[in-house]
């Protein structure tokens, strides 16, 4: 708790020591009228970008045409609560083979829901997706709409990187046998990689690659240690910034620095740590209920080596500064706007792209004034 206590209060003290550095940054909304996007992806030769709405629709927005209408051939989604059409991703190779991927909730006759991962091509009009194949289904189902993830990542050997939440259920993110509470690794196929770590091991999935999650929210390669970086919301308090690597325990909910919703232990926590978990390189005391999170390594020099964060209850968008795993708070943009922030992405201009979560939502270009 030494090291990482003072960050959370510097973080704090940094924040209101400089009321006037939002005053800085430019805001351009490009579009509105979305139903609460989730996530973004940019298509390669300025052709625009992807965006996902939790109600179930995977539309194209590009500069000049505007909004498209929904893209065909997406599967159906259970969009309840956080239930919905989440995440999208395009494949590495996209130029050569047009595949996208998507993460979505589906529920069982029960109504008990999870997350799927599955990935088609795009046609190269951009009107639909062909060729559709579900990858991956959470098992087991145990969600009523709560603590469902789901984040896409694909790192530089082309594997598959995605989050799943825990369901609410807190102790199945300490199950192996369970895909609740789990960072998952996958050939870009859907197929399990060999050196996955639990492959071959009685009582453990081998698609989990890292385990302990709560609600993981933003998953981004670090551009500069080329690790992957994941940010999770806590439950009240101890949101969590974690750099989840192979086989390790992130322990929810054994380590937590948060409390539970009753305002009582979270049940199972042995506190802050916990024998055998890795801590996380930052957390929140009070959760700002972050989402989306994108490295910076663009034009603007004030904003190098920043790591940007959405936060949905603090409707603000974090810039963190990263030097190595050591990770410091310094600003939190857009508060102004009064607007839930889902989803930050760098764009290849060197601009971010952010979308609000709002019945009435919004894709805002963001950058720093001149």
């Amino acid at each position: 708790m030494s090291r990482l206590f003072p960050l959370c209060l510097l973080a704090s003290a940094v924040l209101f020591s400089h009321p006037v550095l939002a005053e800085k940054v430019s805001v351009e909304q490009l579009q509105q009228g979305l139903d609460h996007p989730w996530a973004m992806a940019f298509l390669p030769d300025n052709q625009g970008i992807l965006i996902t709405e939790r109600s179930g629709q995977l539309r194209h927005w590009q500069q000049g045409k505007g909004l498209s209408q929904p893209i065909t051939g997406v599967p159906k989604v259970w969009a309840q609560r956080q239930g919905g059409l989440l995440d999208v991703v395009l494949s590495p190779d996209f130029a050569q083979n047009r595949r996208v991927y998507l993460t979505w909730t589906e529920a069982d006759d029960n109504g008990r829901a999870g997350a799927v991962v599955g990935s088609g091509l795009l046609s190269k009009d951009l009107t639909q997706l062909t060729d559709f194949k579900d990858l991956l289904h959470q098992q087991p189902k145990l969600s009523s709409g709560a603590n469902l993830g789901s984040r896409l990542a694909f790192d530089q050997a082309g594997y598959l990187y995605v989050t799943f939440g825990d369901n609410f259920q807190a102790a199945s993110a300490q199950d192996l046998t369970a895909l609740t509470g789990k960072v998952i690794r996958l050939n870009a196929d859907g197929s399990i990689p060999k050196d996955n770590p639990f492959v071959g091991k009685k009582g453990a999935r081998p698609e989990i690659w890292s385990y302990g999650m709560r609600n993981p929210q933003g998953l981004a390669f670090n551009p500069w240690s080329k690790e992957m970086w994941e940010s999770e919301h806590g439950p009240r308090g101890g949101d969590e910034v974690n750099i989840p690597r192979k086989g390790q325990n992130y322990g929810w909910p054994l380590a937590t620095w948060g409390i539970d919703y009753s305002g009582e232990k979270v049940p199972g926590s042995k506190g802050g740590t916990a024998p055998g978990t890795v801590q996380p390189v930052f957390w929140w005391k009070v959760s700002p209920a972050i989402s989306g999170m994108a490295f910076y390594n663009g034009h603007f020099p004030q904003w190098k080596n920043s790591l940007f964060i959405g936060a949905l209850k603090d409707k603000s968008l974090i810039r963190l500064t990263v030097n190595g795993d050591k990770v410091e708070e310094k600003e939190r943009l857009l508060k102004d706007r009064g607007e839930r922030i889902r989803d930050v992405r760098a764009g290849p201009d060197g601009y971010l792209y952010v979308l609000t979560d709002e019945s009435d939502g919004k894709l805002l270009k963001v950058g720093l004034a001149k």
